[in-house]
């Protein structure tokens, strides 16, 4: 366990090695699991106020939903996450070729945005636990993940290297050289 700030972290981000393989995965996290992606109450309005900017990059089923019933839903235990497609996609995803990808990203990428897309997404495989005190930062381990495993593995690049941007989005940029100090330090 590493403590930082305000936030607890599991040795799994220095200890596991991780890089997205999209040939591979096809992007399956967008639309495999039993709920939307986790959403924070900011996001929420965040994203219905860049929505008309995104819609042009999402499927007519998830623009639909949205319209339907907006752009979240809650988990099963009453979080916000994404509304999802036929109970499987999330609403904002689109297809290059058989790959799934965030329509909320395209827009950003594209300039028409300025923001990126949800935390959660940016973070993933990393999932946050906000508790009073702190949060808890933890690694979510799921099969359809395995090839970004080998990938990571291949390129020997740890989890924590390899989401440097979103870690750094989330808690900072002087958070994020703690970590690394700490990794540089526990290496040996």
């Amino acid at each position: 366990m590493i403590v930082i700030d305000d936030t607890i972290i599991s040795e799994d981000l220095l200890k596991v090695r991780f890089a997205c393989d999209l040939s591979k995965c096809f992007g399956a996290c967008c639309v495999e699991g039993d709920a939307g992606a986790p959403l924070d109450e900011e996001e929420i309005g965040i994203i219905e106020d860049v929505l008309d900017k995104v819609k042009p990059y999402m499927t007519p089923e998830g623009i639909q939903v949205v319209e339907n019933q907006g752009v979240f839903d809650y988990d099963e235990t009453g979080n916000f996450v994404t509304s999802l497609v036929n109970d499987r996609d999330c609403v904002f995803i689109y297809f290059d070729g058989n790959v799934a990808k965030c329509a909320i990203e395209k827009a950003y990428l594209d300039k028409k945005i300025k923001y990126q897309k949800p935390i959660s997404c940016h973070l993933y495989p990393v999932r946050i636990t906000e508790y009073p005190d702190y949060d808890a930062v933890n690694y979510h381990k799921w099969e359809i993940c395995d090839s970004a495993c080998k990938n990571g593995q291949r390129l020997q690049l740890p989890l924590y290297k390899c989401l440097e941007i979103p870690l750094t989005r989330a808690y900072g940029r002087d958070w994020f050289k703690k970590l690394e100090l700490y990794a540089h330090e526990n290496s040996k």
